[in-house]
Protein backbone atom coordinates (compact mmCIF):
# COMPACT_ATOMS: atom_id res chain seq x y z
CA UNK A 1 0.00 0.00 0.00
CA UNK A 2 1.46 3.17 -0.75
CA UNK A 3 2.36 5.44 2.05
CA UNK A 4 -0.39 8.33 2.81
CA UNK A 5 0.92 12.14 2.63
CA UNK A 6 0.86 14.34 5.72
CA UNK A 7 0.11 17.52 3.46
CA UNK A 8 -0.17 18.47 0.27
CA UNK A 9 0.57 21.57 -1.27
CA UNK A 10 2.72 23.85 -3.95
CA UNK A 11 6.25 23.94 -3.62
CA UNK A 12 7.35 27.55 -5.51
CA UNK A 13 10.66 29.41 -6.10
CA UNK A 14 10.11 32.46 -8.52
CA UNK A 15 7.26 32.04 -11.20
CA UNK A 16 8.13 28.57 -10.61
CA UNK A 17 5.62 25.97 -8.72
CA UNK A 18 4.41 22.69 -8.79
CA UNK A 19 2.28 20.24 -6.46
CA UNK A 20 4.01 18.26 -3.91
CA UNK A 21 3.58 16.19 -1.13
CA UNK A 22 5.12 15.97 2.44
CA UNK A 23 5.20 12.05 3.77
CA UNK A 24 7.00 11.41 6.96
CA UNK A 25 10.41 10.49 7.23
CA UNK A 26 10.70 8.86 10.63
CA UNK A 27 8.17 7.39 12.65
CA UNK A 28 8.02 5.07 16.15
CA UNK A 29 5.37 2.74 14.47
CA UNK A 30 7.26 -0.03 14.22
CA UNK A 31 8.52 0.16 18.13
CA UNK A 32 6.83 -2.64 20.46
CA UNK A 33 4.08 -1.15 22.43
CA UNK A 34 2.02 -2.45 25.74
CA UNK A 35 -1.24 -1.65 26.76
CA UNK A 36 -2.21 -1.00 30.11
CA UNK A 37 -3.86 -3.98 31.51
CA UNK A 38 -6.18 -5.01 34.96
CA UNK A 39 -3.81 -7.75 36.45
CA UNK A 40 -6.96 -8.56 38.72
CA UNK A 41 -9.31 -8.98 35.12
CA UNK A 42 -6.95 -8.71 32.54
CA UNK A 43 -8.85 -6.54 30.89
CA UNK A 44 -7.84 -3.42 29.41
CA UNK A 45 -7.94 0.07 31.54
CA UNK A 46 -8.75 3.61 29.70
CA UNK A 47 -7.70 6.97 31.12
CA UNK A 48 -10.69 8.74 32.65
CA UNK A 49 -10.41 12.68 32.61
CA UNK A 50 -11.68 13.74 36.67
CA UNK A 51 -11.77 16.53 38.29
CA UNK A 52 -8.89 17.54 39.90
CA UNK A 53 -10.59 18.95 43.01
CA UNK A 54 -13.67 16.90 43.50
CA UNK A 55 -12.33 13.32 41.78
CA UNK A 56 -15.53 12.82 39.57
CA UNK A 57 -15.35 12.22 35.78
CA UNK A 58 -15.70 15.01 33.56
CA UNK A 59 -17.62 14.53 30.36
CA UNK A 60 -15.58 15.25 27.15
CA UNK A 61 -18.50 18.18 26.27
CA UNK A 62 -17.63 19.76 29.57
CA UNK A 63 -13.94 20.02 28.69
CA UNK A 64 -12.21 23.57 27.64
CA UNK A 65 -8.98 24.59 27.54
CA UNK A 66 -8.11 27.16 29.48
CA UNK A 67 -4.33 29.68 29.77
CA UNK A 68 -3.88 30.08 33.51
CA UNK A 69 -2.99 33.63 34.55
CA UNK A 70 -2.61 33.69 38.67
CA UNK A 71 -3.09 30.48 40.85
CA UNK A 72 -6.17 28.80 39.81
CA UNK A 73 -7.59 31.26 37.80
CA UNK A 74 -7.46 30.89 34.58
CA UNK A 75 -9.08 32.48 31.12
CA UNK A 76 -11.11 29.70 28.94
CA UNK A 77 -10.37 29.77 24.83
CA UNK A 78 -13.58 28.26 22.86
CA UNK A 79 -12.87 25.97 20.14
CA UNK A 80 -13.70 28.09 17.61
CA UNK A 81 -12.04 31.15 19.04
CA UNK A 82 -8.73 28.80 18.96
CA UNK A 83 -9.57 27.62 15.14
CA UNK A 84 -9.94 31.20 14.29
CA UNK A 85 -6.78 33.00 15.64
CA UNK A 86 -4.94 30.05 13.87
CA UNK A 87 -2.85 31.00 10.67
CA UNK A 88 -4.94 30.88 7.66
CA UNK A 89 -2.69 27.88 5.39
CA UNK A 90 -2.20 28.81 1.68
CA UNK A 91 -1.04 25.68 0.95
CA UNK A 92 2.45 27.01 -0.41
CA UNK A 93 5.94 26.04 0.26
CA UNK A 94 7.57 29.58 -1.64
CA UNK A 95 11.79 29.02 -1.23
CA UNK A 96 12.24 32.46 0.49
CA UNK A 97 16.24 32.28 1.17
CA UNK A 98 19.23 29.83 0.02
CA UNK A 99 21.88 29.03 2.57
CA UNK A 100 24.87 26.19 2.83
CA UNK A 101 23.63 22.72 3.36
CA UNK A 102 25.45 22.74 6.78
CA UNK A 103 24.09 26.28 7.81
CA UNK A 104 21.47 25.59 10.20
CA UNK A 105 22.48 24.34 14.01
CA UNK A 106 21.30 20.95 14.36
CA UNK A 107 19.70 22.19 17.59
CA UNK A 108 16.94 23.74 15.46
CA UNK A 109 16.22 20.58 14.00
CA UNK A 110 12.64 19.45 14.50
CA UNK A 111 11.67 16.49 12.64
CA UNK A 112 12.10 14.93 8.74
CA UNK A 113 10.12 14.83 5.90
CA UNK A 114 10.69 13.58 2.50
CA UNK A 115 9.04 16.14 0.13
CA UNK A 116 8.05 14.85 -3.25
CA UNK A 117 5.66 15.58 -6.53
CA UNK A 118 2.30 14.61 -6.07
CA UNK A 119 1.49 14.06 -9.31
CA UNK A 120 3.17 13.76 -13.06
CA UNK A 121 2.98 16.72 -14.56
CA UNK A 122 4.93 18.42 -11.53
CA UNK A 123 7.87 15.78 -11.74
CA UNK A 124 9.94 17.92 -14.59
CA UNK A 125 9.51 20.96 -12.39
CA UNK A 126 10.32 19.61 -9.05
CA UNK A 127 13.07 17.65 -10.99
CA UNK A 128 14.73 20.69 -11.88
CA UNK A 129 14.09 22.58 -8.40
CA UNK A 130 15.96 19.70 -7.08
CA UNK A 131 18.57 19.55 -9.40
CA UNK A 132 19.60 23.28 -8.97
CA UNK A 133 19.83 23.03 -5.05
CA UNK A 134 21.99 19.95 -5.50
CA UNK A 135 24.30 21.54 -8.44
CA UNK A 136 24.66 24.57 -5.87
CA UNK A 137 24.85 22.74 -2.82
CA UNK A 138 22.98 24.96 -1.17
CA UNK A 139 19.25 24.11 0.95
CA UNK A 140 16.21 26.40 0.82
CA UNK A 141 14.53 28.00 3.85
CA UNK A 142 10.10 28.28 3.41
CA UNK A 143 7.18 28.53 5.73
CA UNK A 144 4.02 27.48 5.43
CA UNK A 145 1.19 26.43 7.94
CA UNK A 146 1.66 22.84 9.38
CA UNK A 147 -0.71 21.09 11.50
CA UNK A 148 -2.20 24.08 12.42
CA UNK A 149 1.47 25.97 13.02
CA UNK A 150 2.97 28.25 10.72
CA UNK A 151 6.63 26.34 10.68
CA UNK A 152 9.95 27.31 8.77
CA UNK A 153 11.34 24.20 7.13
CA UNK A 154 14.77 23.39 5.51
CA UNK A 155 14.75 22.06 2.59
CA UNK A 156 17.52 20.43 1.27
CA UNK A 157 18.13 17.90 -1.72
CA UNK A 158 18.42 14.07 -0.78
CA UNK A 159 19.55 10.70 -3.00
CA UNK A 160 16.53 10.93 -5.31
CA UNK A 161 13.67 13.49 -3.95
CA UNK A 162 14.16 16.10 -1.19
CA UNK A 163 14.29 16.25 2.78
CA UNK A 164 12.07 19.21 4.39
CA UNK A 165 13.49 19.20 8.43
CA UNK A 166 10.52 20.95 10.36
CA UNK A 167 12.68 23.85 12.94
CA UNK A 168 12.52 24.80 16.23
CA UNK A 169 11.63 28.26 16.85
CA UNK A 170 14.75 30.29 18.35
CA UNK A 171 12.52 30.57 21.74
CA UNK A 172 12.17 26.61 21.81
CA UNK A 173 15.57 26.11 21.96
CA UNK A 174 17.92 26.77 24.90
CA UNK A 175 21.17 28.97 24.77
CA UNK A 176 23.81 26.84 24.73
CA UNK A 177 25.66 29.38 27.11
CA UNK A 178 23.05 28.08 29.90
CA UNK A 179 24.83 24.79 29.83
CA UNK A 180 28.24 25.42 29.16
CA UNK A 181 28.80 28.47 31.22
CA UNK A 182 30.21 26.41 34.21
CA UNK A 183 33.12 24.70 31.83
CA UNK A 184 36.45 25.57 32.82
CA UNK A 185 39.00 26.07 30.30
CA UNK A 186 41.53 23.52 30.18
CA UNK A 187 44.88 23.48 28.32
CA UNK A 188 45.54 20.44 26.63
CA UNK A 189 48.19 19.84 24.68
CA UNK A 190 51.69 17.57 24.33
CA UNK A 191 50.97 13.99 24.19
CA UNK A 192 47.14 14.00 25.32
CA UNK A 193 46.30 16.44 22.52
CA UNK A 194 48.72 13.48 20.00
CA UNK A 195 47.17 10.40 21.46
CA UNK A 196 43.30 12.11 21.07
CA UNK A 197 44.39 12.97 17.72
CA UNK A 198 45.33 9.58 16.89
CA UNK A 199 42.14 7.54 18.25
CA UNK A 200 40.28 10.26 16.00
CA UNK A 201 41.85 9.54 12.81
CA UNK A 202 41.95 5.43 13.59
CA UNK A 203 38.23 5.31 14.19
CA UNK A 204 37.81 7.37 10.91
CA UNK A 205 34.15 6.14 9.51
CA UNK A 206 31.27 6.98 7.59
CA UNK A 207 27.54 6.95 9.02
CA UNK A 208 25.68 3.83 8.11
CA UNK A 209 22.57 3.43 10.20
CA UNK A 210 22.03 -0.03 9.34
CA UNK A 211 25.41 -0.56 11.76
CA UNK A 212 23.39 1.00 14.97
CA UNK A 213 20.94 -1.12 16.37
CA UNK A 214 18.09 -0.48 19.13
CA UNK A 215 19.16 -2.47 22.17
CA UNK A 216 16.30 -1.42 24.36
CA UNK A 217 13.98 -2.34 21.49
CA UNK A 218 15.44 -5.83 21.04
CA UNK A 219 16.07 -6.53 24.58
CA UNK A 220 12.18 -5.65 24.90
CA UNK A 221 11.41 -8.62 22.03
CA UNK A 222 13.22 -11.14 23.37
CA UNK A 223 11.82 -10.73 26.93
CA UNK A 224 8.21 -10.97 24.79
CA UNK A 225 9.40 -13.99 23.04
CA UNK A 226 10.67 -15.88 26.72
CA UNK A 227 7.28 -14.93 28.00
CA UNK A 228 5.38 -16.43 25.15
CA UNK A 229 7.67 -20.01 25.15
CA UNK A 230 7.93 -20.01 29.01
CA UNK A 231 11.31 -19.56 29.68
CA UNK A 232 13.42 -17.19 31.48
CA UNK A 233 16.13 -14.96 30.71
CA UNK A 234 19.38 -15.82 31.69
CA UNK A 235 20.73 -12.19 33.52
CA UNK A 236 23.56 -10.43 31.81
CA UNK A 237 26.88 -9.45 33.63
CA UNK A 238 27.74 -6.26 34.24
CA UNK A 239 30.30 -4.70 32.35
CA UNK A 240 32.95 -3.56 34.92
CA UNK A 241 34.48 -0.07 33.89
CA UNK A 242 38.54 -0.54 33.52
CA UNK A 243 40.62 1.30 36.01
CA UNK A 244 42.75 3.80 35.33
CA UNK A 245 45.61 6.02 36.98
CA UNK A 246 45.33 8.91 35.61
CA UNK A 247 43.81 10.14 32.18
CA UNK A 248 47.43 10.36 29.77
CA UNK A 249 47.01 6.20 31.17
CA UNK A 250 43.29 6.12 29.84
CA UNK A 251 44.70 7.72 26.45
CA UNK A 252 47.38 5.41 26.15
CA UNK A 253 45.58 2.59 26.67
CA UNK A 254 42.99 3.87 24.11
CA UNK A 255 45.39 4.14 21.45
CA UNK A 256 47.17 1.30 22.26
CA UNK A 257 50.23 2.82 22.68
CA UNK A 258 53.53 0.62 23.59
CA UNK A 259 53.96 2.11 26.48
CA UNK A 260 50.47 1.04 27.70
CA UNK A 261 50.75 -2.64 25.88
CA UNK A 262 54.40 -3.17 27.69
CA UNK A 263 52.81 -3.40 31.09
CA UNK A 264 49.69 -5.97 29.76
CA UNK A 265 51.16 -8.00 26.97
CA UNK A 266 52.40 -11.74 27.77
CA UNK A 267 56.10 -12.52 26.87
CA UNK A 268 56.54 -14.10 23.83
CA UNK A 269 58.14 -17.78 23.54
CA UNK A 270 60.64 -17.97 21.27
CA UNK A 271 58.46 -20.78 19.00
CA UNK A 272 55.65 -18.05 19.03
CA UNK A 273 58.25 -15.90 17.36
CA UNK A 274 59.57 -18.05 15.18
CA UNK A 275 56.22 -19.28 13.26
CA UNK A 276 55.07 -15.94 12.79
CA UNK A 277 57.87 -14.44 11.62
CA UNK A 278 57.60 -17.54 8.81
CA UNK A 279 53.37 -17.13 7.85
CA UNK A 280 54.65 -13.02 7.46
CA UNK A 281 55.62 -13.30 3.83
CA UNK A 282 52.79 -15.71 2.76
CA UNK A 283 49.70 -13.15 4.36
CA UNK A 284 52.26 -10.53 2.73
CA UNK A 285 51.96 -12.36 -0.56
CA UNK A 286 48.08 -13.38 -0.34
Amino acid sequence: MAPRANWKGYLKVGELSCQVALYTAASTSDRVSFHIINRATGNRVHRQMVDADTGKAVENEDIIKGYEISSGEYVFLEPDEVKAAVPEADKTLELEAFIPCDGVDTAYLDRPYYLAPADKPSAEIFALIRKGLEEKNVAALARTVLFRRLRTLLIRPGEQGLIASTLNYDYEVRPAKEIFSDIKNFKIDGEMLDLARHIIDTKRGEFDPTEFDDRYETALAELIRAKIEGRKLKKKAKAEPKKVSSLLDALRQSAGTPSARKKAAPKKTAGKTASRKTAAPQKKAS
